[in-house]
C-alpha cells in the first residue's frame, strides 16, 4: 500500500516537459553584456594606462625631469630597475622604475 503512494507522489511532482525550452543563448546573454561593460570600462582603460606608462619608462632619459613617489628632480642615471634622481644640487636618491609617475616639461624644475 504504502508502495503505490510513493510511486503516486513521484509520478506528481515529475514536471511535465515543455515544447519550448528556454534558449541556451538568451540565459547567459545578461553575463555576456555584464562582461562586455566590465572589458570596455575597467579591464581595457587599465591595459591602455600600463602600456603608457611602459612607454614612458621606456622613453626615459639623462636629465628627463620627473615626479618618483611625489618628490620631483632629475634623472641622472638610468639602470635596469632603478633610477638614480637628483632632487636638490649634490643630493641624490635611488628609485625604482615603477615609482616614477610623471615625466614634466623640460624646464619645469628651476636650476639652482
Amino acid at each position: 500500500m504504502s508502495l503505490s503512494l510513493i510511486s503516486q507522489a513521484h509520478a506528481a511532482a515529475a514536471p511535465a516537459a515543455a515544447p519550448g525550452a528556454a534558449n541556451p543563448f538568451l540565459t547567459f546573454l545578461p553575463l555576456l553584456i555584464l562582461f562586455g561593460v566590465f572589458y570596455f570600462m575597467l579591464i581595457r582603460p587599465q591595459m591602455k594606462r600600463q602600456k603608457e606608462v611602459r612607454t614612458m619608462l621606456g622613453q626615459l632619459a639623462r636629465n628627463d625631469e620627473v615626479i618618483a613617489a611625489g618628490i620631483a628632480g632629475r634623472v641622472d642615471e638610468i639602470g635596469e630597475s632603478f633610477v638614480t634622481v637628483e632632487i636638490a644640487p649634490n643630493v641624490k636618491i635611488r628609485v625604482q622604475k615603477g615609482a616614477i609617475t610623471q615625466v614634466l616639461p623640460k624646464g619645469t624644475l628651476k636650476a639652482s
